[in-house]
């Protein structure tokens, strides 16, 4: 087991449940994983009130929306921080000819761009929301890509017009004025093609506004016409495309595996495990080296040393799955193939790599953290209080760097964790810097956990090697069965919802990405900062847009 505090709190029963949501409950709709209620779209807030603040469920971790050929559904997935397996899902639908349905935006101020992504891809409407606009297409498209009477035929026209200040009538007076400043999306610092509109009076940032959605994956619906057993797996490579590949994959595996109730074996495991972690280091040294180039520029040292120590990485990788980077290795039911052969030769290699990793984070210390200019730059800069990182959804290093002790390998855990001895790292600073150090310890961990993942291999019985489980050739789970599974990838809680129609097919795939919603709180980390800590914090989100616009 892991090593981290061992949390047990009181589990709410789902009669329980009923009993706090009471008659506004119209029904029962259960998941495969947690308790489902069905409320009127006019309880919405009313019903997630009560059960934040009465039972706990301060997490918000996904917003769903479908449809049906009688209704519209928003379904909210509601988490407890302390406890991510004490889950419940609240299910509000709303007839085809009227799709409005309260906002939980009051709520959770994560609801804000799940509901507005709801609105742009589906066409519910959400009645109180802040700012109801689309989030992923520009204002003037027409219909809803993922509704069903969408017709993908249609030409669209999208008209430009002149970025206005959002906020000049209300800041401007004899002594001040404000500036409209667009940051991206063609800029190194944004880490893909994020607009980030921001407002300065003077030197200090008052308003900013992310603009997402230039990337337009469509991973989702790719998705809903895939083949649960063979087809969809090689999508999850490309949403997070630089670093977390096989932490991608494994979060749909979850979910599938959950569903058609498919037992992966031990040994298949602890190789998952292994290739998991060994993902999360390559994604934490990108993030270290990218963030240094943002905060000071340092690229002929830090860049390029942390991108060294990455390529060893990646060659591991490549030995194991055949790719660097869209590895397509995990397999419903295990892995694609065994250790490579000779098995010794890739797992003295492995332990090549990890008896010199000490030495290397020792010496980003040395380069890094006890520079004066990085402090300077980090320290006290782009802070996220820990009920604000709650209150926006946030996880990962994000989270636990603001003292949230949430990893869902230790609290919801799956492939071999359990078995293990490592370490959830924590840390109390919730700024910039302490988002690298939380990193850093994190990229110490995860050695921890392949180191006995390569002991376990190695002396693992020759004829108990078995890396698939026995997975019928078509899946083609119950009709109606829903579930929401997540993994902790490297940058936090990557979910999935499915709903299976009874074909080989999902009915809906949802993604629900750690990057979109620790990407909501920069507002919260920059405004009255200047536009340096503005760039700093927006580096140490370690976001990567491919996995914000899916």
């Amino acid at each position: 087991m892991s090593t981290g505090i061992e949390r047990q709190p009181e589990q709410l029963s789902a009669d329980d449940l009923e009993a706090l949501i009471g008659d506004r409950a119209i029904g029962r709709d259960d998941h495969m994983n947690a308790p489902a209620f069905v409320i009127n779209p006019d309880e919405v807030q009313s019903v997630l009130s009560d059960l934040r603040e009465r039972a706990g469920y301060d997490h918000l971790s996904c917003v769903t929306a479908q449809q049906y050929d009688d209704r519209y559904e928003s379904i909210y997935h509601l988490k407890k921080y302390s406890d991510p397996t004490d889950e419940v899902s609240i299910v509000v639908p709303t007839t085809r000819n009227d799709p409005v349905s309260e906002s939980a935006e009051p709520v959770f101020r994560t609801a804000d761009w799940h509901e507005r992504e709801a609105y742009d891809l589906v066409g519910i409407e959400y009645a109180d929301h802040p700012d109801l606009r689309r989030i992923l297409l520009p204002e003037t498209w027409q219909g809803h890509p993922l509704s069903d009477d969408y017709d993908q035929t249609k030409p669209q026209v999208v008209t430009l017009s002149e970025h206005a200040n959002p906020i000049q009538p209300d800041h401007e007076d004899a002594e001040s004025d404000t500036m409209f400043l667009n940051i991206g999306p063609h800029h190194p610092a944004t880490h893909g093609v994020l607009h980030v509109e921001t407002v300065l009076d003077g030197e200090t940032v008052v308003d900013v506004d992310p603009d997402i959605g230039y990337l337009h994956r469509c991973e989702e619906q790719m998705c809903q016409q895939g083949t649960y057993r063979h087809q969809i797996m090689p999508y999850p490579d490309r949403w997070d495309y630089v670093s977390s590949g096989l932490l991608n994959e494994w979060a749909y595996a979850r979910a599938i595996e959950d569903m058609a109730d498919i037992e992966v074996p031990e040994y298949a495991q602890v190789i998952r495990t292994m290739g998991a972690e060994l993902c999360r280091i390559a994604s934490h040294m990108l993030a270290l080296g990218t963030f240094a180039l943002d905060v000071y520029g340092e690229f002929t040292a830090i860049f390029m040393y942390t991108f060294r120590d990455r390529e060893v990485v990646q060659d591991i990788l490549e030995d194991l799955t055949g790719q660097r980077m869209m590895f397509n290795y995990f397999r419903v039911g295990g892995v694609a193939w065994d250790l490579p052969e000779p098995r010794e030769e890739f797992i003295e290699k492995t332990r090549d790599f990890l008896d010199e990793l000490p030495a290397k984070v020792d010496e980003y210390h040395d380069m890094v953290t006890s520079n004066e200019i990085f402090q300077t730059r980090c320290i006290d800069t782009g802070v996220i209080e820990p009920e604000v990182a709650k209150d926006y959804g946030c996880t990962g290093p994000v989270a636990r760097a603001s003292g949230i002790d949430y990893d869902l390998r230790r609290d919801d855990p799956y492939g071999y964790y359990e078995n293990l001895e490592w370490d959830v790292v924590t840390r109390e600073g919730c700024d910039n810097y302490a988002r690298v150090l939380a990193r850093m310890e994190e990229v110490e961990e995860s050695a921890k956990i392949i180191e006995q993942c390569l002991d376990l291999l190695e002396d693992w019985p020759e004829d108990e090697r078995e890396v698939q489980a026995n997975v019928p050739r078509t899946l083609k789970p119950d009709a109606d069965a829903e579930t929401y599974r997540a993994v902790e990838a490297a940058k936090g809680e990557l979910g999935i919802y499915m709903r299976s129609d009874g074909t080989d097919k999902p009915a809906r795939f949802k993604i629900r990405s750690p990057c979109f919603s620790n990407l909501q709180v920069l507002p919260e980390m920059s405004e009255g900062e200047y536009v340096p800590d503005l760039i700093a914090s927006l580096g140490s989100l370690d976001i990567v847009l491919g996995e914000v616009d899916r």
